[in-house]
């Protein structure tokens, strides 16, 4: 399968159809994590949408040019929320599944540094690749291939804040 471009109306609309998704399912979540960075537009948005407090988990695992290298997965010590305690049934979103390593690993780490306070664990992603390890609970698409998924924030990985700033004086943006 050809590399996918996503623009950021696709990108958005994407989102709203996981909204839908995770409505028509009727799963009464109260906890939203997200798997920062490429679940973050997805876990603000949800919780917007649902009202519910956004926990953020920061994990990293591609490396090398253009961000195409898969390494090891490392994850913050703690998550960032705004809450005393982690709701008892956490929503666990990012933007993909690609080897699903990453998705696996971070509900492993929920479990051991949240076991006390969670019930239940249910996963959402916008795209969801048949080489994955681990199928997601709530997905938007299902790709049989395993095309690279080109988001339109990935523009800003290739540029420096000089050029950003170059390109607004030329009126280029």
């Amino acid at each position: 399968m050809p590399d996918l471009y996503i623009s950021w109306s696709e990108y958005h609309q994407k989102i709203e159809q996981l909204a839908v998704k995770l409505h028509q399912a009727n799963w009464d979540f109260n906890q939203i994590v997200c798997i920062a960075k490429g679940g973050l537009r997805i876990g603000d948005i949800l919780c917007r949408l649902y009202r519910k407090p956004l926990a953020i988990l920061s994990a990293s695992s591609y490396t090398g040019p253009e961000n195409r290298v898969r390494g090891s997965i490392t994850f913050s010590r703690h998550l960032a929320m705004t809450t005393e305690y982690l709701g008892s049934r956490v929503l666990l979103v990012d933007d993909l599944v690609d080897s699903g390593i990453s998705l696996q690993e971070s509900i492993r780490w929920l479990e051991r540094n949240y076991s006390g306070e969670i019930e239940e664990i249910r996963t959402g992603v916008l795209w969801y690749k048949d080489c994955s390890v681990i199928t997601p609970d709530y997905y938007v698409d299902y790709l049989p291939d395993d095309p690279w998924i080109h988001q339109p924030f990935e523009r800003y990985e290739q540029m420096t804040p000089a050029e950003l700033a170059q390109n607004y004086l030329v009126g280029e943006v």
